[in-house]
């Protein structure tokens, strides 16, 4: 009775034309977490070759093994708040481990130390990282739900406001006070976090886990269909299920299905993203970092991205895109996602050129990598944000926190991707920036078939 008190103050809150008034507390909390993340992410291939005298090589595959668990956990968190937990109290815990794993990088700067820091925080981000977007849809109805367009991009501004803060600041406290400082800065703002989070504990909408014991769920329908394989029931193999399971489980494993083939294209996309701070960093050492005045840091060059994609995300939602449209064509959200997967591959295209003249003996300035930024900015900004609101929307109500999984696990096998390649050592020079940029351009093929097949429904709650 109490929870469902809760639920009903916070869904008259929620059922205003405006933005929910608890929406200022996540926005909050995710700028202060992305903070405390981006900070320690920027600095850390820094960290692994200059303090702790690791190779490139190797500290480029810790980086995207790390990033692979930060995104491959979210599996374990959607679990919990759609099964057992729910998604407020799964945050709320997963938060506390989120800020042991920072101070765990704090105090103890060694190689162990790292790697308990990391696991922490991989399974504190990672674990979080599918409930916080959906809860923040969570928070919508009928009513407003014309606004979670405009909500995810504010929702991404704050990420990239905490992002490029901390990729400015924390390389500098690196240099000037130590690893225990860098890393403990981060972990200030991830406690910040979880308190702004706690605050709003009063109004937000908190949609009650289904428990163990759900029939159908995705696994279930799959499981089932596969089982009586050749049964022919409908269009689709899942509809085998029908055997066992009613319309709407089907159909919900369906929707999830669909979407799972056009995001598995994705994962390149992110494999050539997630670069910006492992080689693109390394190649930006051996650049003239020479901008406005000041020499930068290798690792404060990843700034750009935050900083452009707050830029960005005005100019194109309000902009290219109202543009567009009234040039006759529909933008729609897997065309703006195809087009960004080709521009992340014309953006290794320049920062492979940039390395063919570093290895020439040329002088290279940072200006070229800023070019790329650019390009890859613009290139997030149509596929990651678009997808956050797309997995939202594609999902059916008792599947949003898994199908977001969906969504992150993208970035989990992209990364891995990178940081097997790593790990075999099979690049010099500039082979690696082609090979990803080329790989991503094919893909990109791929990803506009199974989106021009795509048929999609809407699921945000009635």
């Amino acid at each position: 009775m109490k929870e469902l008190k809760k639920m009903t103050s916070a869904t008259v809150a929620a059922q205003k034309t405006g933005f929910p008034s608890q929406i200022k507390f996540i926005i909050g909390n995710e700028a202060c977490e992305r903070f405390s993340y981006y900070g320690m992410r920027a600095i850390l291939v820094v960290f692994m070759t200059d303090y702790l005298m690791k190779s490139p090589s190797d500290s480029k595959a810790i980086y995207h093994f790390f990033i692979q668990a930060c995104y491959f956990l979210p599996l374990l968190g959607a679990f919990l708040a759609d099964r057992l937990l729910g998604k407020y109290r799964t945050i709320m815990w997963l938060s506390i481990v989120y800020c042991m794993g920072h101070l765990t990088l704090a105090l103890f700067e060694g190689e162990m130390g790292l790697y308990a820091g990391l696991g922490l925080i991989a399974l504190g981000s990672g674990g979080i990282k599918p409930c916080v977007s959906a809860f923040v849809g969570d928070q919508f109805t009928s009513r407003n739900k014309h606004l979670i367009e405009k909500v995810f991009s504010i929702f991404y501004f704050s990420i990239n406001f905490g992002a490029f803060f901390s990729s400015l600041l924390t390389p500098i406290l690196l240099i000037k006070y130590g690893p225990s400082v860098a890393f403990g800065i981060p972990g200030v703002l991830m406690a910040i976090a979880t308190l702004l989070y706690w605050l709003g504990r009063k109004q937000y909408v908190n949609t009650p886990p289904t428990g163990m014991k759900v029939e159908g769920g995705f696994m279930q329908v799959v499981f089932v269909a596969l089982k009586n394989w050749g049964a022919k029931k409908g269009d689709s193999w899942l509809d085998n299920a029908r055997v066992k399971y009613n319309a709407e489980q089907v159909d919900g494993a369906k929707a999830a299905w669909n979407i799972f083939k056009v995001f598995a294209t994705v994962t390149v996309f992110w494999a050539l993203f997630d670069q910006q701070g492992s080689s693109w960093t390394l190649q930006a050492k051996q650049m003239n970092r020479m901008f406005l005045g000041i020499e930068w840091e290798a690792s404060q060059i990843q700034a750009a991205n935050p900083i452009m994609v707050m830029v960005l995300i005005p100019l194109f939602s309000w902009g290219l895109y109202p543009l567009v449209e009234k040039l006759g064509v529909k933008v729609t959200p897997l065309r703006k996602m195809g087009v960004g997967m080709i521009l992340a591959g014309l953006s290794f295209a320049i920062v492979g050129l940039a390395q063919t003249l570093i290895d020439a003996g040329n002088i290279v300035t940072i200006g070229w990598q800023l070019v790329a930024y650019l390009v890859i900015t613009a290139s997030e900004v149509m596929v990651s944000i678009t997808g956050l609101e797309f997995a939202y929307t594609q999902a059916p109500k008792s599947m949003k926190s898994t199908i977001m999984s969906f969504w992150l696990l993208t970035v989990a096998f992209g990364n891995m991707l990178v940081g097997i390649i790593a790990k075999m050592n099979v690049f010099t020079g500039p082979g690696e920036f082609y090979f990803f940029g080329g790989l991503m351009l094919a893909v990109s093929m791929i990803f506009v078939f199974y989106a021009m097949r795509y048929k999609g429904r809407d699921y945000v709650n009635a």
